[in-house]
């Protein structure tokens, strides 16, 4: 769809791309979902300003880039806790709010959390690659040109199917947010390769702490922490993996899957983390400490 309104890039930020709800159906050819690592923070986002779930947006980490919309815009940031302004005025997170054509956005100290997302109504109109906006790093496509923002960058954007002005001051309330913390405990389902640790490793496991290394990206979380012992080597015929699993290497570090994970693994998996606990993983920082709680699964 053609537009003329766009939204341009001042200052990137550390890290920002675009990214939609994912794209499904290509992981059997090695292409993984992408998409948001807070699927929560995201789709609240996107309900705040009236957008589809799946409508394409920003994810930015650590440090939050500084934009300007060509027409006026109601736009939202959720996920991780900054300081946002607009012009002169302060304005909240997780709260819907009007940006006036021309006006910029600039975020500012980090409070909490690693990651936010930034939904602007009607979403952002990129092309779309195997169905998808969402942005694959690796790979080099989606998003815009499969590259993090730059300065200077212009993204066009739907049209506005609301009055911004109208729609602006809606909130999602604290109880409606994920609890994030800096030591989060995870529920996890244990398997399913569970035979492949000691029960001592399991102990280990369900009982310790596990700090978020910094060589922690967008397809895993690598953990630190006391060693998982294997019964055999740590390596194992490979199969499927999927956001949330536990791989733990020969070395018995583990490390839990995300958003841009890989099709298979030859690393057992000694557990899977619930999906819904996942967006709790993303808003960690390095040397934040997990742990994690088994649950059952229910009939």
């Amino acid at each position: 769809m053609a537009t003329s309104d766009m939204m341009e890039i001042l200052d990137p930020g550390f890290l920002s791309t675009v990214q939609d709800a994912g794209r499904y159906g290509w992981l059997r050819y090695g292409v993984p979902p992408s998409g948001p690592l807070d699927a929560a923070a995201f789709q609240a986002a996107n309900t705040l300003v009236g957008n589809a779930p799946d409508a394409a947006g920003l994810e930015i980490t650590w440090t939050g880039p500084a934009l300007r919309i060509t027409r006026d815009a109601l736009i939202a940031v959720c996920g991780a806790d900054f300081e946002l302004r607009v012009g002169r005025r302060p304005v909240p997170v997780w709260h819907s709010i009007v940006l006036r054509a021309g006006e910029v956005l600039r975020f500012g100290a980090r409070q909490s959390g690693a990651r936010a997302y930034i939904a602007i109504d009607g979403g952002i109109a990129l092309p779309q690659y195997l169905g998808s906006q969402a942005t694959y790093l690796p790979g080099g496509f989606g998003g815009l040109e499969g590259r993090a923002l730059h300065t200077g960058d212009h993204l066009p954007l739907h049209p506005s199917q609301l009055d911004p002005f109208a729609e602006a001051g809606k909130c999602c309330p604290p109880s409606q947010r994920p609890p994030y913390s800096s030591k989060p405990i995870l529920r996890v389902i244990l398997g399913p390769q569970v035979e492949a640790f000691t029960q001592e490793g399991i102990v280990a496991f369900l009982s310790s702490s596990y700090g978020l290394s910094a060589t922690s990206n967008r397809m895993g979380a690598r953990l630190q922490g006391p060693s998982i012992a294997h019964t055999g080597t740590g390596s194992s015929i490979s199969d499927g993996v999927i956001a949330g699993c536990i791989q733990v290497p020969p070395d018995g570090q583990p490390i839990i899957m995300l958003a841009d994970h890989q099709s298979t693994g030859g690393y057992p998996k000694i557990a899977v983390v619930l999906q819904a606990d996942l967006p709790l993983v993303a808003q960690l920082l390095p040397g934040d400490q997990v742990r994690f709680q088994i649950v059952e699964r229910t009939p």
